[in-house]
């Protein structure tokens, strides 16, 4: 028998029972989907994230608490040490122990909304240096001023906000002189930064920038900070900032073993390997878990080619007996199996590329965050690849059972 007349006769047995062949891909078809789409949203995440970080420069390095994460399971212990307080921020400052040093910015995060007169909005309110921000994102006020080391030394309740958060507190207005409520206290608004959008981790347009000693003492009533971002003279001097850093801090912390550091110290590139091994593993996950729908699909393959197979005995009865042999049998059936989750894969690609489209398409137009499309394909690949070996593998048994039927007993079948 001739390929071509084996694969005319499998369309013709596939086409035959369409609503069965499509139940029978359903299973495929979302499996395939699924690991797309995840590694479409997974590689969209890492280009954010990235260029996110890239955007801080590379002059920069940020101390966090607690021990260096190791998977996606640590980062939460970050979120809740306490290990960086004042006193190490002090010690950084002098040039004796971190020479290459200029600048130092002690951050907090403020969870909560804002309020002015009835008006409430929930921007990115953080306690930290306006001075700093503006330095190092390269913004400055588009009306008023930023408050400086003598409020922070003073925890003076004002405030710089960006230029959304003025338009959505105060529309047109001035916001100037005005005084707004943070978690129940009143901050007087001292400047508003001029229109930036996105620069690093932070929207500037959706900042709220407050000392971080005032939100130390009036807003989170804490002793420590969540992270400390310190800038060096010059980029090719990050390596020996990164060796004062950690020896001054273990020396603050009474620390002679490194493994047993309470706070870990992250540069551009080591945060962009660190994003990149987080991301990585949580795609593989992910995908991993997708990938079982896969199995149970495949065995939704060889139940409907079994069923198939019984439906069709006098059909295989009747070719064997015009002189089909065991093999022609066999390769039909088989070609039938591989045929259907062919399709479901190359379905499954069309429709996965439309999701991860959409959900590029949606996360730009209706948030502030600049994702990039990014189609996988690797991951097409390997579906079409899968998805094929899932007919063979799941499709062998039932085309062998009949390829091994005795044409008498399968023309006197009922």
């Amino acid at each position: 028998m001739t390929l071509k007349y084996s694969v005319k006769t499998a369309f013709v047995g596939l086409k035959t029972n369409k609503t069965r062949s499509g139940l029978t891909i359903l299973g495929i078809v979302i499996g395939i989907t699924s690991i797309i789409l995840v590694m479409s949203i997974g590689q969209g995440a890492e280009n954010l994230i990235l260029n996110e970080i890239s955007g801080f420069g590379a002059e920069t390095i940020a101390i966090r608490p607690g021990q260096e994460p190791k998977g996606p399971s640590d980062i939460g212990q970050t979120l809740f040490s306490d290990s960086l307080k004042i006193r190490d921020v002090e010690l950084l400052k002098k040039k004796s122990n971190v020479p290459h040093l200029v600048d130092i910015m002690p951050v907090l995060i403020v969870p909560g909304s804002i309020s002015y007169q009835g008006e409430t909005y929930r921007p990115m309110t953080m306690g930290g240096s306006a001075e700093f921000i503006s330095s190092a994102f390269n913004v400055f006020p588009g009306e008023g001023v930023l408050f400086d080391e003598q409020d922070i030394k003073d925890r003076a309740s004002v405030v710089v906000i960006g230029s959304k958060v003025r338009r959505e507190l105060f529309g047109e207005s001035d916001a100037v002189g005005k005084f707004i409520k943070i978690k129940g206290r009143k901050f007087r608004v001292v400047g508003v930064l001029a229109e930036k959008g996105q620069v690093s981790l932070f929207n500037l347009n959706d900042l709220a920038i407050v000392p971080y000693t005032t939100a130390q003492a009036y807003l989170l009533g804490i002793d420590y900070f969540n992270e400390i971002i310190t800038k060096v003279d010059n980029p090719e001097n990050v390596a020996r900032t990164v060796v004062d850093i950690e020896a001054t801090l273990r020396q603050s912390h009474n620390i002679t073993d490194p493994d047993k550091d309470d706070f870990f110290v992250v540069t551009s590139q080591a945060a962009v390997e660190q994003i990149k091994s987080i991301i990585g593993a949580l795609t593989v996950f992910l995908s991993s878990v997708v990938a079982i729908a896969l199995v149970v699909a495949g065995v939704g393959v060889m139940n409907i080619m079994l069923v198939s197979v019984t439906e069709r005995t006098k059909e295989v009865g009747l070719r064997k007996a015009v002189g089909a042999t065991d093999r022609d049998i066999l390769f039909q059936f088989l070609l039938e199996a591989a045929m259907l989750t062919g399709l479901g894969g190359v379905i499954a690609i069309i429709l996965g590329a439309f999701l991860s489209f959409t959900v590029a398409f949606t996360l730009t137009q209706y948030t502030n965050l600049q994702w990039e499309y990014t189609f996988p394909v690797s991951a097409a690949l390997l579906g079409i690849t899968v998805s094929t070996l899932v007919g063979v593998v799941f499709g062998l048994y039932p085309a062998r059972k009949a390829s091994k039927k005795s044409p008498i007993e399968a023309l006197g079948y009922e």
